[in-house]
């Protein structure tokens, strides 16, 4: 095909590129930028890649791993004859786009820039059809944002290493890590406090029994604060009449959720099925960039899931409307919820599902086990929020006995709603007990059975790292796009916190660093601080003009703080060993660097000594030079076997298959599932055994005996590891 009828679009994602060509055809070339091309260069003053002198300038180079990239879009330019940017809808796409207008030689202001919220044939014919320009106030947000980024990383990172060995720091990464560490000051400092609970168990006139939690009226809660308010309860309801006093029957109407935004997601897929915010987040981008639905169809799932809007288009609410009307009926139709974020800068819809045929049952055999938890969460959130409330009798008893009331209560399911399709926890209301609905005021009933229990106050728990995302987004720290990307950040390189189950706990490391942190730039790390910054990279989307001023105005009282913290932190004391240092006689202390940790003289630089741990031989020579093995540890403190000649020497020896024994014990085999005598040992069996490699035989006298064959493929051994 000639040059003039081809066109090349440019995404960020090599996932969308095979989904986008079969919609727009051989005219068409769509190919991937692999997200952002160029990033702020290391040079200039501090290393910033910012002329500040000169109305803080960036200088951008293209990225190592990108210059492939950007060789291969030149080249491909040459064979079109327009080029079409369609990198993401927000902020950080634009700025991309930006990049590659300029380093591909674009006219910024009339090169076409398409933006699409979902992956579908429709979205993309119109997006091709109504095609934008570059919008530079956004480009401008973006730069920003970059530049005040690099400035804190850079100045804070470099001045707590040299104080506190600390890795990193940053404007979200460390006001995200403030929340955990003061969370966790609340949690130790709390104090347990005893209360009581009294549970109860009636009996009515007629013998039906009815258990009950009894509720301390004078203070509406279950929780009787002292022994001698729980006695007195005790007693009174021992020796005295119980009475039915009032029934009271009500509707609890329920409203549904709005459909999802990035947070909520986050926060659901934690609840329902403990998916970090990261996961999830790698989840739904696999159904926005396209699923194959077999017959060569590929297709995205859902929207743009990077979003703080709760909107959804009228097209989406139109085709839902009559879904919901067909399958439920009119009477569940509700309305639009609407929940605009406190920062939100690009008008995205809500996280819903593409189409509203694409069921979740109908396309379960496209999608792995997570794919389609996610996808059915999101299908029935959306569709949910469009329907009408669920409705609850509630019938509440209160019974009196002398001076004391307390109450029971049941709810029955009067109208479904939108809890046809999408449950949540407190949904799951029981039918009415038929003992409680059966009783009239004034009905006599008589205590057959109380239970007191002294229970003690419990701290708050630790944040999850669903709620850490909910906190981030109600104070306003971070962006969609960032809220994952920072704690994995906290967990992995900075090792801040660790991750159990989802449940975060600070390292002592990381407390240390939010405590230097927060006494030296309270303003810079507070939730406060962080929002407001938000607020200026809004005003900026709108007006690019501000860019200069707002770095400015960030950035000279921020380097005098760094410079009064330089001159008011005290290094961190190294931790000593209680060894001395056999060269010069001062102490041994630890030390930590990026590649790990190691003991030395506390007299560097003028000793240079470092322990070293005492070689380990293996009484075995290296089959290369000679020279005797020995064990020798990696980066993650992995045990493995190699030359003692090293580096001259670079033998390693390969791992042999490991067999592993139940709880490290010798299994005892059944004579049953002995296969042959062992040739080598002679009084053993090989028998079958597994390991990461496969099944194989071995003897039944490992370790002492570690001889092993391959296992011939035979039907017999098949069947039985079926």
């Amino acid at each position: 095909m000639a040059k003039k009828d081809k066109k090349l679009i440019i995404v960020e994602s090599p996932a969308k590129c095979h989904t986008i060509s079969r919609y727009l055809g051989d005219n068409y070339i769509v190919k991937a930028s692999l997200g952002h091309i160029c990033d702020l260069a290391t040079s200039g003053k501090g290393g910033l890649g910012i002329d500040v002198e000169n109305g803080f300038t960036p200088k951008y180079i293209v990225s190592k791993d990108k210059k492939g990239v950007l060789a291969d879009l030149l080249a491909t330019k040459k064979q079109v004859n327009e080029v079409i940017l369609a990198t993401d809808p927000d902020r950080e796409g634009e700025a991309i786009a930006y990049h590659l207008a300029r380093l591909l030689y674009l006219n910024i202001e009339k090169t076409k820039r398409l933006r699409f919220h979902e992956i579908t044939r429709v979205s993309i014919t119109d997006a091709i059809n109504h095609p934008s320009n570059i919008d530079m106030n956004l480009v401008a947000s973006q730069e920003t944002r970059r530049i005040i980024d690099r400035i804190i990383g850079f100045k804070l990172s470099s001045l707590l290493s040299k104080k506190i060995d600390s890795r990193s720091a940053g404007r979200v990464q460390s006001a995200t890590l403030k929340l955990i560490c003061d969370h966790e000051k609340e949690i130790r400092n709390f104090k347990p406090e005893p209360y009581y609970t009294l549970k109860g168990e009636l009996k009515t006139s007629d013998g039906k029994k009815i258990s009950v939690s009894i509720l301390d009226r004078s203070k509406n809660s279950e929780e009787l604060p002292n022994l001698e308010r729980a006695n007195y309860i005790e007693n009174t309801l021992r020796n005295s009449p119980i009475f039915v006093s009032k029934i009271k029957k009500s509707v609890r109407t329920k409203e549904s959720k709005e459909p999802f935004r990035t947070s909520t997601l986050q926060q659901e897929a934690f609840n329902h099925f403990g998916y970090t915010p990261e996961r999830t987040q790698d989840i739904a981008h696999k159904l926005y960039e396209g699923i194959n639905l077999g017959n060569d169809e590929r297709v995205g799932l859902i929207t743009y899931m990077r979003t703080d809007f709760t909107q959804l288009s009228e097209t989406f609410i139109n085709r839902a409307t009559n879904f919901i009307k067909e399958n439920y009926g009119e009477n569940y139709l509700g309305h639009p919820k609407v929940r605009e974020g406190l920062l939100a800068q690009e008008a995205h819809e809500a996280i819903r599902p593409t189409s509203n045929h694409r069921t979740p049952d109908s396309v379960k055999q496209y999608l792995s086990k997570e794919e389609f938890n996610l996808y059915k969460l999101i299908y029935q959130r959306a569709q949910a929020s469009l329907m009408a409330p669920r409705k609850d009798e509630i019938l509440t008893i209160t019974f009196t006995a002398a001076d004391i009331n307390f109450t029971a209560s049941t709810s029955r399911i009067i109208f479904p709603g939108y809890s046809i399709i999408y449950s949540e926890p407190d949904d799951n209301s029981a039918e009415a007990n038929p003992t409680l609905t059966s009783l009239k005021e004034g009905d006599a009933l008589y205590l057959i059975n109380v239970v007191k229990e002294e229970k003690m106050t419990m701290p708050p728990a630790r944040y999850s790292e669903a709620k850490i995302v909910n906190l981030m987004e109600e104070l306003g720290i971070g962006r969609p796009s960032t809220y994952a990307s920072t704690i994995s950040t906290l967990k992995a390189k900075s090792k801040y916190v660790i991750s159990k189950g989802g449940i975060l706990t600070p390292t002592e490391q990381g407390e240390l660093t939010s405590d230097v942190l927060d006494s030296y730039f309270h303003n810079v790390v507070s939730a406060k601080y962080t929002a407001r910054m938000e607020e200026n990279l809004d005003k900026i989307s709108k007006d690019a003009s501000l860019e200069q001023q707002t770095i400015s105005e960030f950035y000279y009282p921020f380097v005098k703080q760094v410079e009064d913290a330089y001159k008011k932190i005290y290094p961190k004391k190294p931790k000593e060993t209680g060894e001395l240092c056999p060269v010069c006689g001062a102490p041994l202390i630890e030390r930590t660097t990026p590649k790990g940790s190691f003991i030395g003289c506390s007299n560097f630089p003028q000793c240079t000594y470092i322990k070293k741990e005492p070689l380990v031989y293996t009484g075995e020579n290296c089959p290369q030079c000679g020279k005797p093995l020995v064990e020798r540890k990696d980066k993650k403190g992995r045990i493995f076997v190699a030359c003692s000649g090293y580096p001259k020497c670079k033998f390693i020896k390969k791992e042999e298959p490991v067999i592993k024994e139940t709880k490290n014990v010798k299994k005892e085999y059944d004579s049953s599932e002995y296969v042959k005598p062992c040739p080598e040992c002679k009084d053993g069996f090989l028998v079958k055994k597994k390991s990461k490699y496969g099944y194989f035989l071995g003897c039944t006298n490992y370790p002492k005996c570690k001889h092993q064959e391959a296992i011939l493929k035979r039907k017999s051994f098949k069947k039985k590891s079926a």
